[in-house]
């Protein structure tokens, strides 16, 4: 949802206006104060956002960005900074610096070709500085460089995460609208609450009487320079769309109006929303309506000002009714996307497709990759389509609800979208990691490759579970599982089995389950066959309680493989079950000879720890969060020439950390250490470099304040 990234004839527009005003700017010829309304002095609340995004803009490094790029942005920018200083300033005027200077900013192209960054499923996610993301039925949209997040916070978000061993029936209490933001779209920075439960809205009631809050999204307006939100509320005894607006992205919005009714919709409100912002800049409340949901609508925001919800143009219907309407665009079409309705339990992802926004929808499809895990267990959230240098890509955001919660851990699950032949293609991972700059995106070094291993996906007792197929005997899910889960699947009493086929890539792997068994077990066994034909097997001995269970590393060939699961007598119950590549990502460390951090002539300008596991050796240099504190090797090359350096490293941190690559006292390449997702994931980054014969220098020198990663040995090979 890019709203500052706009198509040629737009971008073009607005552009030439901005020119239009920067000249007159220029020449000293702004009025004091127009004649219509609309050229009202400013008042200090428009001055005040614009010149909280000047201060924010004059954060960004030209050496960030390309020339072509950044002279655009800093013209724009200076003339921002003479707007946001002049308190006579028009609201047009306040209104066309912001826009000029977010379309520049939404221009503007990195120097390089940015980093992976690893995003994990099944988890509770946290702000860069360590607190809960709370923030569900919401969406993120791109304004100017930045991506920003909004969504609720409620009471029963902060209940399933102290205890998420229950459900929480009835917490959804609304708390706040927080808003976060982010470059990466992996890491968030928590900016404000936009709207809490003292914020008034009409016939002076505020947001905490409201009956219900949710299903939001943002849109910015040009011709008032506001950034509107939409959102679902009961206020009053009326269901509608609530309107509020604020002069920056993360401003404290005020109360604008409320909407009862959308033009053509069959009910008053909606059923459920998200709003979606086209490349022209276009914006449109996706809805359903609200008793029985079972129309889908398009409907454009009022240009003028975005504070009304234009009629509404039906795009299908389902007689089973939808929810969790959402929208995304790939290459040139339009997707609808939607949930079963049926109390937030989650579901497949019904599809529709288009060339237009507004018409000629084809009927309901389910998107592929969600049919075997409903969606990652998740109901339709939201998408965010992310245009790289190199692919797009559509990130689906997937909530888990509090209400009706139990169904594993984490609200927000989010995979990558991209089109495989026809049609949209969902990419279900518990661990993924992803470049925001490039587009591209790859499998995480943790991710579990079975589909629903965790029996959370179907919310009602079954005979055949979600993403398994039955073998024979008696099969079904029980409550509760291993480590506070809702359910787990059984097999027997007696003999019986389910199997499931999945897709991997060559590599090593490991097998592993909680296991709990009743009666005379035998025979109890989990397994994968891979493409050869060759099997591997776990075997699982009689336990009363749960119990993990582990297989040794085994290789896998690349392509289909079929995991069983079977009993020959007695009960087996299991839980948690994974299959990890154990190595096959990361390239292989250079054969050759190893230096560690700890061992002298190694020199490292902070201390040596012990206390993250994983390391080679006796321990591993944890350097001094400083510019330019180093470690340091020394090698000993036979002879003259180019080697492979392989650098062991683990990044827990947020993002990144860059470090110059020096040898014998001259800096020869700028190292980036992407974050490997924890202090105890370790990684190897080769590099290039030319040694003399004999003793050599090699030193990581950081460039940032954070230092650099723990780095753990230096091995140095063969190029």
């Amino acid at each position: 949802m890019m709203r500052t990234t706009r198509k040629t004839l737009k971008r073009g527009a607005l552009v030439a206006a901005a020119m239009l005003f920067m000249s007159v700017a220029a020449a000293g010829g702004f009025a004091t104060a127009a004649t219509t309304t609309s050229g009202e002095t400013a008042s200090a609340g428009p001055l005040e956002g614009l010149g909280s995004l000047v201060a924010d803009y004059k954060t960004r490094s030209a050496s960030k960005y390309t020339g072509d790029s950044w002279t655009p942005f800093a013209k724009a920018l200076d003339t921002a900074t003479e707007v946001a200083a002049d308190a006579s300033a028009t609201v047009p005027e306040v209104a066309a610096a912001k826009t000029a200077l977010m379309s520049a900013a939404a221009e503007l192209e990195a120097a390089d070709e940015g980093t992976f960054q690893t995003i994990t499923n099944n988890t509770f996610w946290n702000d860069t500085s360590g607190n809960p993301i709370y923030s569900q039925g919401g969406g993120v949209f791109k304004f100017g460089d930045t991506y920003y997040w909004y969504g609720v916070h409620y009471l029963g978000a902060e209940s399933y995460r102290a205890n998420p061993t229950r459900k929480y029936d009835d917490q959804v209490s609304f708390r706040s609208i927080p808003v976060y933001s982010s470059k990466d779209l992996v890491n968030w920075k928590f900016e404000n609450r936009v709207a809490t439960r003292s914020t008034p809205i009409q016939n002076g009631a505020t947001l905490g009487q409201a009956g219900w809050v949710g299903r939001l999204g943002v849109s910015y307006n040009e011709n008032t320079g506001k950034y509107v939100l939409a959102t679902q509320a009961y206020v009053g005894g009326g269901h509608g769309v609530l309107f509020l607006q604020g002069d920056s992205p993360t401003d404290t919005f005020d109360y604008a109006y409320f909407q009862t009714q959308v033009v053509n919709s069959p009910t008053t409100g909606t059923g459920d929303q998200t709003v979606f912002t086209d490349e022209d800049g276009k914006d449109y409340l996706i809805f359903s309506n609200r008793e029985g949901r079972s129309r889908a609508f398009v409907s454009k925001f009022r240009e003028s000002d975005s504070l009304r919800i234009e009629p509404g143009v039906e795009i299908g219907r389902n007689s089973n009714g939808r929810e969790g309407n959402a929208m995304f665009k790939l290459d040139g079409k339009y997707y609808h996307a939607a949930s079963d309705l049926h109390g937030w339990n989650t579901s497949v992802n019904y599809v529709m497709e288009s060339s237009s926004v507004q018409s000629g929808y084809s009927g309901e499809y389910v998107l592929a990759g969600t049919e075997m895990d409903y969606s990652h267990v998740t109901q339709t959230g939201f998408f965010v389509t992310v245009k790289g240098t190199k692919q797009n890509t559509v990130i689906y955001a997937g909530d888990r609800w509090a209400d009706f919660a139990w169904n594993g851990i984490g609200y927000n699950q989010w995979v990558p979208i991209t089109r495989t032949g026809a049609r949209p293609q969902f990419h279900s991972m518990t661990q993924w990691q992803f470049n925001a700059t490039t587009g591209e995106w790859r499998v995480g070094p943790q991710n579990n490759y079975l589909l629903n291993p965790n029996i959370q996906a179907d919310r009602v007792t079954v005979s055949q579970v979600r993403g398994w197929t039955n073998t024979g005997g008696s099969v079904t899910n029980v409550s509760p599982g291993a480590n506070g889960s809702r359910f787990a699947l059984q097999l027997g009493s007696g003999s019986a089995g389910v199997r499931q086929q999945i897709t991997v890539p060559a590599g090593t792997y490991k097998l592993s389950t909680y296991a709990k068994t009743a009666g005379s077990i035998s025979g109890a066994q989990l397994s994968v066959t891979d493409a050869s034909g060759a099997t591997r097997t776990l075997s699982i001995p009689s336990s009363s309680g749960w119990t993990r269970r582990e297989s040794a590393e085994f290789q896998l060939a690349a392509g289909a493989a079929t995991v069983t699961i079977r009993t020959s007598g007695g009960t087996l119950t299991v839980d948690d079950l994974a299959l990890v590549r154990t190595s096959g990502d990361d390239p292989p460390p250079p054969t050759g000879q190893r230096y560690e951090a700890e061992t002298a002539p190694a020199v490292c300008q902070g201390t040596i720890d012990s206390n993250h596991a994983g390391f080679s050796g006796a321990g591993f240099c944890n350097g001094t969060n400083a510019v330019g504190s180093y470690a340091q090797f020394t090698a000993t090359a036979a002879a003259a020439g180019t080697v492979t350096l392989g650098v062991r490293f683990a990044n827990g941190g947020s993002g990144p950390r860059a470090a110059n690559l020096i040898v014998n006292g001259s800096t020869v390449a700028t190292v980036s250490f992407e974050s490997t997702g924890g202090w105890t994931t370790w990684s190897t980054k080769n590099l290039a470099a030319s040694l003399n014969a004999g003793s050599n220098t090699i030193q990581l020198s950081p460039t940032v304040a954070d230092g650099l990663p723990n780095i753990d040995y230096l091995n140095v090979g063969a190029a």
